[in-house]
């Protein structure tokens, strides 16, 4: 792999920009799906090369951000018995549920572990046989893979008191759902680079095709955005509407097969809420039947619970790209990271974190 510095070489990045300019004849809105192309575009200044005729809107690509309240209040639940360690990846712990979050929990005595690898708390179980494990298994497709192989070493292993709470959810359904909402402005996409890593680019070829939107499957860091933003508006100015790689050095069309058989192996495709948006159906990764007695939501007789998010947070409106973060009027003033409404200025790769970080509030909307 090419040195990082390649991806941010300020030449590079110039003469991208001025290729957009010279190619952009009309207006384009253009959605990137991941939070952390969103992070790159903020912190980098990007938004502010562009042309004015370009507009970039942020889509749902942030796992924590659009884990409905109800799956959070399921995990808290899990958290407040005695006879569970609840694990999970650190940026869950702040996101708020209906009545408090995790990090709330456990500062009231739950015992909740940040994890880096859902295999450490495999491990975890088997060095604890009293207590039942459950790790928060929370993210697309690209964390799937490591959730799944948890279970599945916990069944060879015979490691009995493991669990998962899985939350996963998928990015060609939620594209679909944007592209047929009734509100969608949207002319292209930016993919995601990690997910079609794991998935490969098929998925995305019938969406193109049936809405007319160009797809670039884009990488994270500079010259990856300014490059897939380039190859978007030159379909959208030829009229075209194609699936094209420009993380190449990472995604080859057919995905990685193995993560996928793993993915295959454990999960099955299920309707899955949003938060924020709502149901949008086979969207998500449940548990299998095969591997029933690892699915958190049987051995605990869990039943999540349709709750509606704070009212006051707009995190739908954002994550569907009608809106800008610094277009709530709570942001930044009664939505803090120290003190977030909803899940987008929580999250490492929340849209409104990244804005609140890097970006702040344009004059005119002071």
């Amino acid at each position: 792999m090419k040195f990082l510095s390649e991806y941010r070489d300020p030449e590079l990045v110039q003469q991208y920009v001025q290729e957009i300019r010279h190619s952009t004849t009309r207006p384009w809105t253009i959605m990137e799906i991941c939070g952390g192309q969103t992070h790159s575009l903020v912190k980098n200044g990007i938004l502010e090369m562009l042309p004015q005729e370009i507009t970039m809107v942020h889509g749902p690509g942030c796992p924590v951000c659009v884990t409905p309240i109800g799956i959070i209040d399921e995990a808290i639940q899990l958290a407040e018995r005695p006879d569970v360690i609840l694990c999970s990846f650190g940026d869950m712990l702040r996101v708020p549920g209906t009545r408090k979050s995790l990090l709330e929990a456990k500062a009231a005595g739950a015992d909740v572990r940040i994890m880096y690898s859902p295999l450490e708390a495999v491990q975890l179980a088997q060095q604890n046989p009293g207590k039942e494990v459950v790790f928060f298994a929370v993210g697309f497709e690209t964390t799937a893979p490591a959730n799944a192989l948890s279970v599945v070493q916990a069944d060879k292993m015979g490691v009995q008191n493991y669990s998962i709470l899985a939350s996963h959810v998928l990015v060609p359904p939620a594209m679909e759902a944007i592209l047929g909402d009734d509100e969608n402005r949207i002319d292209a996409f930016l993919a995601a680079g990690h997910v079609c890593t794991i998935m490969g680019m098929n998925e995305y070829d019938p969406i193109a095709a049936k809405y007319k939107t160009p797809i670039v499957v884009t990488g994270f860091e500079p010259v990856d955005l300014l490059q897939g933003i380039l190859m978007a508006v030159q379909q959208l100015e030829k009229g075209e509407f194609k699936v094209e790689n420009q993380y190449a050095r990472s995604v080859q069309r057919e995905g990685n097969r193995m993560a996928q058989d793993t993915i295959s192996e454990v999960f099955d495709i299920s309707n899955r809420s949003w938060r924020g948006i709502g149901e949008i159906p086979m969207s998500g990764y449940e548990v299998n039947e095969r591997y029933r007695p690892y699915n958190a939501r049987v051995k605990f007789n869990l039943g999540e619970t349709a709750v509606d998010g704070n009212n006051e947070c707009i995190s739908g409106e954002i994550m569907k790209g009608l809106k800008k973060p610094f277009q709530c009027p709570h942001f930044g003033k009664k939505c803090k990271p120290e003190h977030p409404l909803g899940a987008p200025m929580v999250s490492s790769e929340g849209a409104c974190a990244a804005y609140y970080h890097y970006h702040g509030i344009p004059a005119e909307h002071l």
